[in-house]
């Protein structure tokens, strides 16, 4: 149990980190860009959860069909859980891309915030495809037992953010 959830404590250590790279970059750019990268980063909050659920359910299903030594089940429950994340991801983000603006007038940003700042959150949900697809991944490899194999595809996923 302490050997599989090692990774799991370090994969969530690893989300912060993107939050922060972006507000290390852009932190440079002025206040208008810091309280935007701040505001959305709040809202995506939403995107992690979902997507954390949805990874869970995903671990919790693929490690029942493993459990039962089902690698058949368990590759079709991943690829399901591959697809419901794919209408969900496509949801949030077609939600995000159309309203960036008001979902920063609603998180209280001033006129200029929202005017300079819609790009970035209109990016960010437009990106959330590959948040939901990271969480999902993860956890269908946690559910076949490569935690390991989870936390590297993490690891990888904050050294290109990184870079």
């Amino acid at each position: 149990m302490v050997l599989l959830s090692i990774p799991m404590i370090l994969d969530l250590r690893l989300e912060s980190v993107f939050a922060l790279v972006d507000m290390f970059f852009v932190g440079k750019l002025g206040r208008n860009a810091s309280a935007t990268v701040g505001l959305t980063e709040s809202v995506m909050t939403v995107v992690y959860s979902i997507s954390f659920g949805l990874s869970s359910a995903a671990t919790a299903i693929v490690a029942r069909r493993i459990g039962e030594e089902n690698h058949e089940g368990a590759t079709h429950a991943g690829a399901q859980s591959l697809i419901v994340a794919l209408i969900v991801a496509v949801a949030l983000s077609a939600a995000g891309i159309t309203f960036g603006g008001k979902i920063l007038s609603l998180m209280g940003a001033s006129e200029d915030v929202v005017r300079d700042g819609a790009i970035f959150t209109r990016i960010m949900f437009g990106g959330s495809l590959s948040i939901v697809l990271l969480f999902l991944v993860n956890g269908i490899f946690r559910g076949a037992g490569d935690a390991a194999m989870a936390m590297k595809s993490l690891w990888i996923a904050s050294g290109v953010n990184i870079y």
